[in-house]
């Protein structure tokens, strides 16, 4: 294989690469603790929180917990999605998305 076709194949999959990383960004991932939803983003930031009517406002510190739960638990979500879209080009390379 000569330097050209290296070359090509590079630009090739960064291409590929780009592709899946703005599909997946423009991808909603929703995750629900109890009351609290949580919705990011492919570039993993929050976009939307929602709280339940029916939520106690006097336990505080429950409602942090949900909060904190359902954010991770979406931004896994997301984080899962752009592995999976992703992880064929970082073979070997863990953590590089």
């Amino acid at each position: 294989m000569n330097m050209n076709q290296i070359l090509k194949q590079a630009q090739a999959m960064q291409k590929d690469m780009m592709k899946a990383q703005e599909e997946v960004a423009k991808m909603t991932f929703t995750a629900s603790k109890d009351l609290v939803t949580v919705e990011v983003n492919g570039n993993r930031k929050v976009t939307k929180v929602t709280l339940s009517e029916d939520i106690d406002t006097d336990d505080i510190e429950m409602l942090e917990d949900m909060i904190m739960i359902a954010t991770n638990d979406a931004l896994a979500q997301a984080e899962a999605e752009m592995e999976k879209r992703l992880g064929k080009y970082s073979k070997g390379m863990p953590g590089l998305f």
